[in-house]
């Protein structure tokens, strides 16, 4: 698709504890692919991509900086939240203990990015969830087995939470690209609206800028990852 032009660059941040799957997240919007066994982040790694709101008429590029778990990296990874204007802040549907410290990242956030940042709590691995009621009839075509485990924070839990923090919500599956890019499209169009209503300032907020690719020649679907050093 050429001559594609985006609007704005948006400044995402994804955070949470270690093993919740974010770097899968990652990976699944930007290459639409799952990595099986990932390995962990050291400090930050770096994904971009271009989506389209359809309904605000706005092109979107996404600079996504998905941030290490480990408290041995939290003061590198605090770095990268200054002037984020959009976050992701993903635990693990059956990891109680992670949705309990997805309290402390947010308290992180909001401390370090931008005052007026879009923050969507993501409750990853939505498929390695026990089923409430018996599974379909299997299909001829047969994949890899998938240990299920029983959910820890439901989605009545979790989305309260979310109400009560002022975060957008969503269940997400990082491994089918359930609600992946839905995550990323919601934070985008929260932002855009803020813009319209002026609490974003295109000149001062580091998270938001207008921009202009500098050969108008864009595939909307671009994606890319890669790895930032951290030494």
């Amino acid at each position: 698709m050429a001559g594609i032009t985006w609007h704005y660059v948006l400044k995402f941040i994804i955070t949470g504890d270690a093993g919740v799957g974010k770097s899968s997240l990652l990976v699944r919007l930007t290459d639409q692919r799952f990595m099986t066994n990932p390995d962990p982040t050291l400090g930050v790694e770096f994904g971009s991509k271009l989506i389209e709101i359809p309904e605000q008429g706005k092109i979107v590029k996404l600079q996504c900086w998905d941030t290490a778990g480990t408290e041995s990296f939290r003061s590198i990874t605090r770095s990268y939240y200054r002037g984020a204007a959009g976050c992701l802040l993903v635990y693990d549907v059956t990891s109680r203990m992670s949705f309990m410290n997805a309290r402390t990242w947010l308290e992180d956030v909001r401390e370090h990015a931008d005052p007026h940042l879009t923050c969507i709590l993501v409750g990853n691995k939505v498929d390695l969830c026990e089923p409430s009621s018996p599974p379909p009839s299997p299909s001829p075509i047969t994949h890899p087995a998938t240990t299920l485990k029983p959910r820890q924070v439901t989605t009545e839990e979790a989305s309260e939470w979310a109400r009560e923090h002022d975060l957008l919500f969503v269940e997400a599956s990082a491994k089918s690209g359930h609600n992946v890019d839905q995550a990323f499209e919601d934070a985008s169009r929260d932002i855009l609206d803020k813009i319209q209503r002026g609490v974003f300032d295109d000149d001062r907020s580091p998270g938001v800028k207008l921009s202009k690719p500098a050969n108008g020649n864009v595939a909307l679907n671009q994606g890319s990852t890669r790895a930032v050093c951290c030494s």
